[in-house]
Formats: structure tokens, sequence, C-alpha cells
């Protein structure tokens, strides 16, 4: 697979990916390993959202991105991983130790039932084994389900259910910064409430004490049971192109997570591509991607993508803040990181930190920098450029989605044109076009539309898992005949895209997407909640924080104040008015206090700690309109503090709400 090198090449390649996508991914699919050639590259529409890449074929992802590369590179290190405590030793494992970790690890998962074809649902902290369990199930042809470590019991039991799951991969706890967090408790507490799990496979790290179950197998005695036996070389599952290879779930604009399907060689060739080109990867480069692996910038960026292409791919325990704000560059400059790619949340954290964490940092190793998650803000870009960069590495802003699986607009690295705060330029094989609300393209520069694609790409969301017409519905019935992103974007003069954001109601936090339908279901179980309306806000940190409006039970309410206010009643009694009006007031404020409390405890608990509102204002009224539909751009100027961009609202089924709220958010 030959990377793009100038401008000159990339303008060619793109070009013949519009015109002849068949013959420009078949020529790059051959690069691989295949068992079967491919019968047709590309078939399907998305008319019924049923794309199909390199049909007829036969493989298996991991003999591409291990056993491919063990002639020659056999003793390169494929995997490092740097732990959450700074004072204990990293470990690094080349492609022949990799490549016997995850037959073990596949062997373990084959003793136990697991086959080809059933789900595997995975949580567990930033651990190698981590990848050893994802590479396995890929391995025997399971599809590995990867939930992130910080959700709650509710959030993995809807996954697993949802997914059809029997087996379930954890660990005894996992580290994450100063907190230890115990997992195998949380899934514990989330199988009481889904379907029968035939295995519960445990990784013991930490030797934290928990409950053996009757499911409960031990990892580390498993393991040491197929060392022993020495039967574990063996070669991957033959897999079909359009088998799905995993199923990783996204917040949606309705409060159920949809499980995106993604398939094997499709994604195999995209990741691998996008990942030569954009970051324009060279042997010897050590490539660090912050990501956690239960979201998708994990699996392509730092599983997939550079293992496919023989890199050094580096993983983190911990956080960018512990013990300091100097973690990631202590990393750099430790491992001699080329490559690193992390989210503008993590650049906005770390730049508020102040400088001083980047005195006597050994930077000089950087080669290329990456933003990925959401739109960068001017202000850290220039940081990130200017001051982990030295104004040397070229600033990679990549847009993509897990629909997509990979990168979609991007400069390629140092190859074609920068500009700050810009996506830029397509990668080959995608065809961006802007929309109006009516569906009509957007022909002319230095203007603003929904942002769609209008082609097929190899790494393509396939279905939403057990629902397909979820998948139409979503991604591609907005406007028929094109993949409509959910997002705004503005394309200036010279084609070149920057993203404006969601148009959905998706927020975009740290990077995260997650739905408002989803937090507000959370929040309305919280006891005396009668309504809730969900909003983004700009975040100087995240980005986009959660903002929430609470309509309360007047009961609860009442109750509350005058149970606080009964405490002192004779004393009330012989008071003035106005101080009774201020014990009222104070109750009032006790109430509100403990119903923030019970929210964000509910909303930690239904779906995780990233959910958590970061503003929550109790309120006696919503805008709705005289049908009942409750109007959140209203809420969103409130949210945003602009006050005078409300506009009318004599069409609200009672006005004087909105100045009740701003009244309350002052």
């Amino acid at each position: 697979m030959k990377r793009i090198e100038s401008f000159e090449e990339y303008k060619s390649a793109y070009a013949e990916s519009i015109a002849n996508p068949d013959k420009f991914w078949g020529e790059i699919a051959e690069s691989f390993s295949w068992k079967k050639k491919w019968d047709t590259v590309l078939s399907g529409t998305f008319a019924d959202a049923k794309n199909r890449w390199f049909d007829g074929g036969e493989l298996n992802i991991t003999e591409n991105l291990l056993d491919r590369h063990l002639a020659e590179k056999g003793n390169d290190v494929a995997l490092i991983w740097e732990p959450n405590d700074h004072s204990v030793e990293y470990r690094k494992f080349t492609y022949t130790e990799l490549h016997k970790e995850v037959c073990i690890a596949a062997e373990m998962l084959r003793s136990l039932g697991v086959k080809k074809g059933d789900r595997v649902c995975i949580y567990m902290s930033m651990v190698p084994e981590l990848v050893f369990s994802v590479l396995a199930c890929a391995r025997i042809g399971a599809v590995h389900s990867v939930i992130f470590g910080g959700f709650s019991a509710k959030s993995i039991a809807d996954r697993v259910d949802d997914a059809e799951a029997d087996f379930v991969i954890t660990m005894d706890g996992g580290l994450r910064g100063n907190k230890t967090i115990p997992l195998k408790s949380v899934v514990d507490d989330a199988l009481t409430s889904t379907r029968k799990i035939k295995i519960v496979l445990v990784f013991n790290y930490l030797n934290l004490p928990t409950e053996k179950k009757e499911v409960d197998i031990d990892w580390n005695e498993l393991k040491a049971e197929v060392v022993s036996a020495n039967n574990y070389i063996k070669a991957g599952e033959t897999l079909q192109s359009e088998d799905p290879l995993f199923i990783l779930y996204t917040s949606g604009s309705t409060g159920k997570p949809k499980g995106v399907v993604h398939s094997t060689a499709g994604y195999m060739v995209w990741t691998a591509y996008t990942f030569l080109n954009v970051f324009q990867y060279e042997k010897g480069d050590i490539h660090f991607c912050t990501a956690d692996i239960g979201w998708v910038t994990g699996h392509s960026y730092l599983i997939y993508g550079p293992l496919l292409n023989g890199s050094t791919s580096l993983m983190f325990e911990g956080i960018p803040t512990y013990p300091d704000a100097g973690r990631f560059w202590d990393i750099v400059a430790k491992h001699k990181v080329s490559i690193f790619y992390t989210a503008p949340t993590a650049i906005r954290s770390l730049m508020s930190a102040g400088d001083e964490f980047l005195e006597r940092k050994d930077l000089s190793s950087l080669r290329i920098l990456g933003s990925v998650g959401e739109p960068i803000n001017e202000e850290a870009w220039n940081w990130y450029h200017d001051k982990i960069g030295k104004g040397n590495c070229p600033v990679v802003d990549t847009f993509w989605q897990t629909e997509t699986g990979g990168v979609m607009i991007s400069s390629l690295a140092g190859v074609t044109p920068s500009k700050p705060v810009f996506a830029t330029l397509p990668m080959p094989g995608v065809l961006p076009v802007l929309l109006d609300d009516k569906g009509k393209e957007i022909l002319e520069n230095d203007l603003t539309g929904n942002l769609c694609f209008k082609q097929s790409w190899p790494s393509m969301i396939r279905t939403t898992y057990g629902d397909h017409e979820r998948c139409i519905l979503n991604y591609f019935s907005t406007y028929k005949n094109y993949y409509f992103t959910g997002d705004g974007a503005y394309r200036d003069e010279n084609g070149m895209y920057r993203l404006a954001g969601r148009v959905d109601d998706v927020l975009n936090v740290s990077g995260h997407r997650i739905g408002t339908a989803e937090v507000e279901n959370a929040i309305n179980h919280t006891h005396g909640v009668i309504e809730s309306a969900v909003v983004g806000y700009p975040h100087d940190i995240k980005g986009q924080g959660i903002y929430a409006f609470v309509i309360c039970d007047a009961h609860a309410k009442s109750l509350n104040a005058t149970q606080d206010s009964s405490k002192d009643a004779n004393a009330l009694q012989d008071s003035s008015k106005d101080v009774a009006q201020d014990a009222s007031r104070d109750a009032s404020q006790g109430f509100e206090q403990e119903m923030v409390y019970s929210i964000t405890k509910t909303v930690s608990e239904q779906i995780g700690a990233i959910a958590k509102p970061d503003k929550i204002v109790i309120v006696n009224g919503l805008p709705k309109t005289r049908s009942g539909k409750i109007m959140r751009r209203i809420l969103r100027k409130i949210a945003e503090g602009e006050f005078d961009a409300i506009g009318d609202t004599t069409t609200l089924l009672d006005p004087s709400v909105v100045q009740e709220i701003i009244y309350k958010t002052k």
C-alpha cells in the first residue's frame, strides 16, 4: 500500500477514487493477505443502507495485523503499555509476543465455548489484556463489543441485552488517576437484570475482594492451563468480508443507545489506509493515541490502524493530569513518541493548567500532532501547534464518527494544505456535500450547510444491531441517497471544511457523543422529577457541556419547604415578614440542592459519570408550543447566556415561562 507523499499525488488519488472506486480500492486491498479474493469491490446503495465491500472475499483481520508482520517485524515493538502509576514499570510487546498473547487469549475463549458469530461484551480498563481480548475475539470470529469502563451497571445491562451477548470479559478493578474503579462489582450489579450470561471471564489485576459467581472464570488460572497445554498456536478463523467485526454503542437522539456494526474487510482497508496517510506513518514511528478503547478512536487508531501498518502503538492507562498535568509530556519524552493523537478537551485542560508543566520536557521526538472527537477551537489549536509542536509539527484536525469507522476529512500531515480549526479536505473515496434544510446541494463555497456524504466508503456503518430500520432512519432517511452526519459544516473559498457541531439532539461532550434523550430519560427516573429538557452549551474544557432544565413535583417541593420552615415555626411567628420570606427562600434552595444531588446521582447510575449535567436548574415550566413541543432553541440561547437572541416567544403556550427561566439562570 503506497503512501501519498505530495499534494499532486493526493489530487490524483482523490480524483480516481471518486471516478472509479472499484479500481482504486481493489488495488489498495491487494496489499493485504486474503484467504480468498473478493468477487466484487462494491455493491449496494444508500437507499436501503446495504452497501457491501469486497463481497465474496475471505480473510482474518488479525492475520493481517499480526501474522503478516512476523517474518520481517517479529522483533519490532507492536504495543507499549504505560501504566496509571508512573512509578510502575511499563510493558512492551513485540509483534511475536503480541501474536502469542492473542493466540493464547483466543484459545481461552474457544475453551469456554465462544465461537464464530457470538457476541462478547468487554468491560475493562486500559490494560494490555483489553487489547488481547479484542483481538482474540477477532481471531476466532466472535463479535467484540467494548463497553467504556466508566459506564454504569444499567448502561452495561442495556448493551449486553441489546447485543444478545452470552459472554462478558471484565477485571476485578481498574485505575484512573487516584481512583480505583470496581469493574467486577459493577458487572455483577448489571447482570442481575440482564439475559442469562454463560460465562464471565475475570482478569485479576488489583487483587480486589470480589464475589465469586457461578458463571465466573478466572483469567489467570485459565491462561495458565492453556499455556501448559501448549496448543494455542492456531490460524485465525476464516471470515467473510462482510462478517461483523465489532459492535460499538453510541448515543442517539432517542433514549436507547444504538449498536453500530462494522464489518471485517472494509474496516480493515479503511483504518489501515487512513492511518498510513493522515499520520504519514514511517517505519520506526511511535504512535501515541490517548483514547480509551471503549470509544471508536481507540479501536481504529490505537489497535487496528497502527498494527495493520506494522507500527508501534502506545496505550496509556491513566489520565492526562495525574500525578500532574505534565504526564503526557513525560510519556512522550520517555518513549520518544513521534505521532501524538488526542482530543481538544485534553488539550484545553492541559493548556489551562499552565505552561510550567511543559518546562524541561523533551518533546523533540514529536513529528505529527492530531486532534479528534470534536471541532477544536483556535486558541487550543494555536497552543497545541506552538507549545507542543514548537511550530514544527503539522496538526491534523480529523473529522469522523463511530459510524464512519475512520477519518473522513483531514489534512494529510505535511502533504496537503492545513488551516487552523479546519478539518480541511476529504480523504480519497469521500465525497462530502453541503445540503440546505430542503435537501438541495449547496454548490457555492464560503457557505454553511448540513454535512452529508454522497458516495459509499469501505468502513461505513453496516447496520444498527438488530434493527436495520433504525440505521436507515438515523443516517439515510433525512436526505434521500445521502448519508447524513448530523453535523453542520462551513466550506471556505478553497473548498476546505470546518465542522460547526451537531445539528440534531446529540451532544459532543469531551469528544463523546451523548444523546439528550438518554440523559433526559435518566433525569426523569429521579424521584420527584416530572419533566426535563437537556441542551448543550459552550464549555471551556469539554467543548460542550450539559445543561439540564428540570421541573419537579410540586407536592414534593412544598412538602420539603414546609418541613424545613417548620423547624423553627415559633421563631417565624414572631419574626417580620422579610425574615419569613428569607426562611422560605432558604427552604426552597435547600430543596433544589437536594434535587441537584439526586439528579446527578441518578444520571451517574443510569448512564455513567461522563453524562452528569454540568448545570442543573430547577424551573416551574418549560417553553412549549401549543402542541406540547419543547422549544430547545430557546433553552440553548438561555444556556449560552444569549438572552437578547431568544427571538419571538408569542407562539409559546406560556411566554412568561421564558422570563422565569432566565431569572433562575442569572
